[in-house]
């Protein structure tokens, strides 16, 4: 277990001071945490320093411990007894919830796809060619985030301003549990193609394709994830 943040993504958050200083809120830190979460810069295990963190966004401790609170909520942080606050790490269990609600979430919204505008087509061709540039360069995170957009896009096809809100945060415990993966790029290479396949499902608005490739792609992730779990026991 991580006991202080790296400095890198610390450093970073420096960038998002300014938009904070106007009418900063507890959610918004939370939003900026959450992003670091998702994009992988934040690790299971991490311990949070109030201190540090605090100076870096410009935020009162009042205001971070919050964001804590409402980071413990979606069950991105837990707080332990005379040791702090610190990114939690998910289990297999925590691995089959996840995949249960991608299926109905993203199950259903891909049934919406026949009415769903171009732009989120677009975002969603962005996501995968994002994916494959990160690929060439062996950018291997890069290429798990932009995974996650790929799926972010896939939720709003259904449309739905509350669902895209909640989904932010089921991918950002999804993204915690990639890094049980010893080998990014064996899990994620394959399914730069399964991303471009199912692009074109969704290009040309085939329905029952979509459903059908969105499925098996879950259920193979799934499984490698629980697998790998199981075996850091």
């Amino acid at each position: 277990m991580s006991t202080n943040a790296p400095r890198s993504w610390i450093d970073e958050l420096a960038r998002d001071q300014d938009p904070l200083g106007r009418g900063s809120t507890a959610e918004r830190v939370a939003g900026v945490l959450r992003d670091r979460v998702t994009e992988g810069r934040i690790p299971p295990g991490t311990r949070l320093s109030e201190e540090a963190i605090g100076a870096a966004l410009g935020v009162s401790r009042n205001t971070l411990r919050e964001a804590f609170r409402l980071l413990a909520q979606e069950r991105l942080l837990v707080h332990e007894l005379n040791r702090g606050v610190f990114v939690r790490t998910l289990d297999r269990d925590d691995v089959v919830e996840l995949y249960r609600l991608r299926r109905l979430v993203e199950g259903a919204a891909v049934r919406e796809l026949v009415g769903a505008p171009e732009r989120v087509i677009g975002a969603i061709r962005a996501a995968v060619e994002a994916g494959e540039r990160a690929a060439a360069d062996q950018r291997w995170p890069d290429v798990a985030t932009a995974d996650l957009h790929f799926h972010r896009g896939i939720v709003q096809l259904a449309g739905s301003a509350r669902l895209e809100e909640f989904m932010l945060r089921i991918h950002a415990e999804l993204r915690l549990s990639f890094h049980v993966m010893d080998n990014p790029q064996r899990f994620h290479e394959p399914y730069l193609t399964r991303n471009r396949e199912l692009l074109g499902a969704l290009e040309s608005r085939d329905t029952q394709q979509a459903e059908l490739l969105l499925s098996v792609y879950l259920a193979d992730a799934e499984r490698q994830l629980v697998r790998a779990f199981e075996d850091a026991r």
